[in-house]
């Protein structure tokens, strides 16, 4: 069997999907799979027999309990599997993400222009244009002239 066809069957990759978290018995599979999918447990043991023996899950004895966790071959090899077309969509996504990003900036653009600052609603000169900035160095107004130097 393939990986594709092994990832294809949804209670599979469900399967998948609980033990990415982290282990778990084949009791707590089945009570969870059962619930989701409305099958029974010798349907989830089956489901479960095929990813251990296609290299996606292991299984260890824990006294009475049966232990399953991802075996990272089975996911791997259908990275590598679909690494060889990569160069078809690998290209297009980094398009998508520089649009979605050119699309974001817009928008951020687009409503500062919309809006005021914060700084600019709360600066005093923007409510006062009359009165002197206190926090501004203490240089003449432009056109001014400056009073001569002493010496």
């Amino acid at each position: 069997m393939h990986a594709l066809d092994v990832l294809g069957d949804p209670v599979r990759r469900r399967i998948l999907e609980l033990l990415a978290d982290g282990e778990a018995s084949a009791g707590e599979i089945a009570a969870r799979i059962g619930e989701e999918f409305g099958i029974s447990q010798p349907a989830v043991s089956q489901q479960l027999k095929v990813l251990r023996e296609q290299g996606f899950a292991t299984v260890r004895p824990e006294g009475t309990r049966r232990l399953y966790a991802v075996d990272p071959a089975g996911p791997t090899a259908a990275r590598e599997w679909l690494s060889a077309f990569d160069r078809f969509w690998l290209p297009k996504l980094a398009a998508l993400d520089t649009e979605l990003a050119r699309g974001r900036r817009q928008r951020r653009l687009a409503e500062q222009a919309q809006s005021p600052s914060p700084q600019a609603a709360q600066s005093p000169q923007a409510t006062q244009p009359d009165r002197p900035d206190p926090t501004a160095d203490s240089a003449p107004p432009p056109g001014s002239a400056e009073p001569p130097d002493p010496e």
